[in-house]
């Protein structure tokens, strides 16, 4: 997050996208406190329904069956996935970052068609994986307009857990008149000519070195089509139940300066900061020798290690929604994905069953009070409400972990995260996110949370 109100490296879409995950043992809650009632009965069903949103994974060990093998096999037992079984053949990869070319084995494995059950202006993939020293994976999409037509196969992220291997990275400069990509999101060009995405495949190209035994692991593959009207408010939502979660508080600010070759330094990492906090809600923590390249003297080294983990070589930056996913998902017993909610009766449903989320927002210094800044993209965890149904927020951007958690009126909030449209310092009218969040949650999530989760559009 930029302090000034800057021109977003993603101002050229019509909206934003993003969502997260994260899995491990049940953490600790404060409790919960009454508040007033929620919505009448089968208010959620009904605005389920109506969602301009289709989020659909395949994760269990019939989807990776079910899908097109070339040169993968379907991994079972807790976690199912798919992994390389005989690589198909070999490819010469030269980083765009580094110039070095290398030659990599690969395997790929793509979904079955997927038909949107809302033709969509906009597309995110996310995924989670395993990929040991000596792998990456690609992630593409590919689908077919309302016209009839079809899109090319466009890349959706280049994607390691490290970067000693490959440099990850998103791909500019795709697009093939109807649609482009930017930077993590697929997005119609002219979504007021009708024009939509209907369907769509993802295809995901395992690499190993040559002449190992490695392969990557796929636990999950993704992704979320939306359609959300232009709006520059949206209806206000009534309060439910009460009730804060304990999760850690980290700022981003105590990290300015700090490791500028990653967008410049603290500053810029609320995407990162973020998910650490959440990572370290479900109890995951980065061991020290993952640590052992931070200067000991830094404070909370963790969020040093999330930026790094997290950063888009192309994008030259960590807000990459979802290799921030993707980034959560590398600690045991975690899942994560990047999703649109509807209402922040979507994140009572989830705080309710102990899952805090991540918003993305963008907004004037006078449009959330407390706030203290404005903003054109920045990146919150939300970890409850108060009696009032105002929205607790742990907000990186605070001068220090004490000052992080923040309380913000519900209808500001509400508005600044799920309108469409929004005016800037300068009075342009840019994008707005369209209720972009992370969600992040335990692999083998408990009946309760599943329930959360199906009701705001995620199995």
């Amino acid at each position: 997050m930029s302090r000034a109100e800057q021109p977003s490296r993603r101002s050229v879409l019509a909206a934003a996208v993003c969502a997260a995950v994260s899995g491990g043992a049940a953490p600790a809650v404060a409790a919960t406190v009454p508040g007033p009632a929620a919505g009448p009965a089968g208010a959620g069903r009904a605005s389920a329904a109506a969602r301009p949103v289709d989020y659909h994974s395949w994760t269990t060990y019939a989807d990776w069956c079910a899908g097109t093998a070339h040169g993968t096999r379907a991994v079972a037992g807790a976690r199912p996935g798919i992994a390389i079984a005989a690589p198909v053949g070999t490819t010469d990869y030269t980083d765009p970052h580094t110039g070095t070319t290398a030659t990599w084995e690969y395997a790929t494995w793509t979904t079955p068609v997927h038909r949107l059950r809302v033709p969509a202006t906009e597309a995110v993939a996310s995924w989670n994986a395993h990929t040991p020293a000596g792998t990456w994976l690609q992630v593409e999409l590919a689908g077919t307009y309302s016209d009839g037509t079809d899109t090319p196969w466009y890349v959706m992220g280049r994607w390691a857990a490290g970067d000693q291997d490959i440099k990850r990275t998103s791909v500019d400069g795709q697009r093939d008149g109807k649609s482009s990509v930017w930077t993590d999101t697929f997005s119609v060009d002219a979504p007021a000519s009708g024009l939509r995405l209907t369907s769509y495949r993802l295809r995901i190209t395992l690499h190993r070195r040559p002449g190992t035994k490695l392969t990557p692991t796929v636990w999950r593959i993704g992704a979320m089509g939306s359609d959300v009207p232009d709006r520059f408010t949206v209806p206000a939502s009534t309060p439910g139940p009460a009730r804060e979660l304990v999760v850690p508080r980290y700022s981003q600010e105590i990290h300015a300066g700090q490791y500028p070759e990653y967008d410049n330094g603290g500053e810029a990492w609320c995407s990162p900061t973020s998910s650490q906090m959440i990572i370290e809600y479900w109890g995951g923590r980065p061991t020290p020798g993952q640590l052992s390249w931070v200067d000991p003297s830094y404070a909370d080294p963790q969020v040093c290690q999330a930026a790094r983990s997290t950063y888009d070589y192309q994008y030259a930056g960590c807000g990459n929604w979802p290799f921030n996913a993707a980034y959560a998902a590398t600690y045991p017993g975690l899942q994560g994905l990047v999703t649109r909610l509807g209402s922040l009766t979507d994140l009572e449903t989830l705080i309710a069953a102990g899952i805090p989320a991540i918003t993305s927002q963008s907004f004037l210094k006078s449009e959330l009070t407390g706030a203290g800044y404005g903003t054109a993209g920045h990146l919150m965890t939300v970890i409850g409400f108060t009696a009032d149904g105002d929205v607790i927020a742990n907000d990186p951007a605070s001068p220090s972990d004490e000052a992080v958690r923040r309380v913000y009126r519900r209808r500001e909030f509400e508005n600044i995260w799920l309108r469409t449209k929004r005016y800037n310092a300068s009075g342009q009218v840019v994008s707005g996110t369209g209720g972009v969040c992370y969600l992040y949650f335990p692999a083998r999530p408990t009946a309760r949370q599943r329930k959360a989760l199906a009701a705001v559009g995620v199995r």
